[in-house]
């Protein structure tokens, strides 16, 4: 009778010590139907291959044309939130497992966020356009951490990562390049300028 007794207050402290030992899934925008795509060292060194192709390209005519894909576009972002301390929290970055999708002309990015023992899934649209200095606008649509509030500051913050990693990519060659176009569409982003 005493083992009776004793046997589910045993049991709802194991159940307790085994999820405070584990992750608790807590939903968050679904992006299970999309392909995943693979994060690499190879697709962020061929974005830079492509964009000094391009640009020696634009020396000659005077016209830059530069396609990025999604593979390229989510591993720069992806080596970027690892090296960026301020786009972390407890040196982890605030989007785990980042995926990019370009796509209907925008840049949608998904990934995984995780505060104490709670995950979600977060979901940030991103409008591209160009300004009228020829440079990129970058505007977020909209932000979903799920459950989460979203961090404090996290529209500049994602503002400026994704500036950096735009930038960042194109280095020193995109001086005195004034961006006409950006659209996206089907996995792939093409920016299109001239040369001043």
């Amino acid at each position: 009778m005493k083992q009776k007794k004793y046997a589910i207050p045993i049991f709802l402290l194991a159940l307790l010590f085994t999820s405070l030992a584990c992750t608790i899934f807590v939903g968050g925008p679904d992006y299970s139907d999309l392909a995943p795509i693979p994060v690499s060292t190879e697709a962020a060194e061929s974005l830079k291959e492509e964009m000094k192709k391009s640009f020696e390209a634009g020396a000659q005519t005077g016209i830059v044309t530069l396609t990025i894909t999604e593979p390229q576009i989510t591993s720069v972002i992806a080596f970027r939130l690892l090296a960026d301390p301020n786009m972390q929290t407890d040196k982890k970055p605030i989007i785990a497992e980042p995926q990019v999708y370009l796509r209907d002309g925008q840049m949608k990015i998904y990934g995984k966020s995780q505060q104490g023992m709670f995950a979600a899934n977060i979901g940030i649209i991103v409008n591209m356009g160009v300004d009228e200095l020829g440079k990129p606008k970058i505007e977020i649509a909209s932000a979903d951490f799920g459950p989460f509030p979203a961090p404090a500051g996290i529209n500049d913050a994602l503002t400026a990562l994704i500036e950096e990693a735009y930038t960042g990519s194109i280095g020193p060659a995109a001086t005195g390049l004034r961006i006409e176009t950006i659209t996206i569409a089907d996995g792939i982003m093409t920016i299109t300028g001239r040369t001043k």
